[in-house]
């Protein structure tokens, strides 16, 4: 199977002072095309340090990071920033819509930053809008949205530039249950359609709809 991501010996800390706190300690991980991994860990484990360096936003001490094929731990800023806006796909706790943005802004604005023109994005935009259900909520600001509505929103924006990898930060931390458990559903889902899913999560009951839960304790991951 191929591997989308492949990370050997990956470690990261922060100087508090005079002295170095290590927050990831000696991390491999990979994860093949087509899968659906849960990152499960408590607050303070290295989780979101974790997924900052999985999705480009942070970069590692020493060790080595292959996504897609492509080396991330020779690459520099600005490739790392081509590398995010082409090969990830972020979904957020809380959404990071743009609240002056109508819903159809808000999903093309990935492809706007490709080059692509507003009425290209746009239409490319309509078929992940109506696979999703929100094609009635089109001419919507966000704060006229529900936190369900919010967040597929965010689901479509992620899958809209067909990233390799989708990356979701506690994707269901601010919904209630209900929508929650529709969020996980459309995850799986996705998931079935060939989309590869790293989700960062501290609860075991989102983890379990994951295929596949590795845990990391105090900077140390355990598959």
């Amino acid at each position: 199977m191929e591997h989308i991501i492949s990370m050997s010996n990956i470690n990261k800390g922060y100087m508090m002072g005079e002295e170095r706190v290590s927050i990831l300690k000696n991390i491999s991980f990979s994860v093949d095309k087509g899968e659906f991994v849960a990152i499960l860990g408590p607050s303070g484990s290295g989780k979101t340090t974790l997924m900052n360096i999985i999705g480009c936003m942070d970069v590692m001490d020493d060790g080595e990071y292959f996504l897609n094929g492509r080396a991330i731990h020779n690459a520099k800023e600005d490739e790392l920033t081509t590398i995010r806006n082409k090969e990830i796909g972020f979904i957020f706790q809380n959404y990071q819509l743009i609240s002056t943005y109508n819903i159809l802004q808000n999903i093309s604005m990935p492809l706007l930053m490709r080059g692509m023109s507003r009425k290209e994005a746009e239409e490319k935009c309509m078929g992940m809008i109506e696979m999703l259900g929100i094609s009635h909520r089109i001419a919507h600001k966000p704060n006229e949205l529900s936190g369900g509505q919010k967040q597929r929103v965010a689901i479509a924006r992620a899958l809209v530039g067909q990233p390799a990898i989708l990356l979701a930060d506690e994707p269901t931390g601010a919904l209630d249950t209900n929508s929650g458990k529709e969020v996980l559903r459309l995850f799986k889902e996705l998931n079935e359609m060939g989309n590869t899913i790293v989700m960062i999560t501290h609860d075991m009951n989102v983890a379990k709809s994951a295929k596949r839960i590795v845990k990391i304790i105090d900077g140390e991951l355990y598959n």
